[in-house]
């Protein structure tokens, strides 16, 4: 977020929460992209914000909770609400302590993931498919005006990418289901109850190797009955879409233009190892 919208955000963060009785003298800011989260203390609670016209509060809220029903590896709500502010969407959520000297292990991310897809495969969800996150990628890369600083021969290689390996996938033959949509690290907690996931407002339906493709690759050899040639295809897939979202010309990730760059080049050797 801009500095000044960032500001309100955490104003309107701790505004809700004392409102709720939570006691809020301090905030620390964990991450900041298309919505902040922040650490209240001393009541300890996870506050997560967004421009209230530009998030899906609302369904991550719903689905974090029938999740958490069923035993899936999620992290859990401090309230069950979205609250409404200044024009911000607020969700508490409990913060987790960072385990020390714990990462997940492969094999931990890989059963914690397998866990969720279970837990997602009997929702009725009305969540977007993964093609429609490809045909967002393919009109930031065919719309020169939001893509500027791409070359006539990057813009093809990667609007190419897009198009041929969203067609591989979506043919694939196999079943899709209910996904996270983006679990990768970042997207993962170590807590000492194990690896949770987190940030379920990326939910859409595809395959589940679609969801291994933002994993370590070791993940993958750890997720039973995993199709490596589809695996393999939905890793450069999701590096394309992640490379398109770095070329817009909006886009405000943290060293956006040299991610872009340096997965442009990835994907170029990826389509030459075929």
């Amino acid at each position: 977020m801009r500095t000044a919208d960032a500001s309100r955000a955490v104003a309107a963060a701790t505004s809700i929460a004392r409102s709720l009785g939570l006691a809020v003298d301090e905030t620390i800011v964990l991450h900041d992209s298309n919505k902040l989260t922040v650490r209240l203390l001393p009541c300890d609670v996870l506050a997560r914000v967004a421009p209230a016209d530009q998030q899906v509060a609302r369904f991550e809220v719903d689905l974090a909770l029938r999740l958490r029903e069923s035993g899936s590896p999620v992290a859990a709500l401090e309230r069950p609400h979205v609250h409404e502010h200044g024009g911000f969407a607020v969700t508490l959520w409990t913060y987790y302590e960072p385990v020390p000297h714990r990462g997940v292990s492969p094999a931990d991310y890989a059963a914690a993931l397998e866990r969720l897809h279970a837990g997602m495969r009997g929702l009725d969800l009305p969540a977007p498919h993964f093609s429609e996150r490809v045909g967002q990628a393919r009109r930031i890369v065919a719309d020169r005006d939001r893509s500027p600083a791409l070359t006539d021969e990057e813009r093809g290689l990667l609007g190419g990418a897009l198009r041929d390996l969203g067609r591989v996938v979506v043919e694939h033959g196999g079943a899709d289901q209910v996904l996270h949509g983006e679990p990768h690290p970042g997207n993962v907690i170590s807590t000492a109850g194990g690896p949770l996931f987190v940030d379920l407002e990326t939910c859409c339906r595809g395959p589940v190797e679609f969801d291994l493709a933002h994993a370590p690759e070791e993940v993958g050899e750890h997720y039973p009955g995993v199709d490596r040639e589809l695996l393999r295809a939905c890793r450069t897939l999701v590096l394309a879409i992640a490379t398109a979202w770095r070329w817009d010309r909006d886009d405000r990730f943290p060293d956006g233009p040299e991610l872009g760059v340096r997965w442009l080049g990835q994907v170029r050797e990826a389509l030459a190892r075929g």
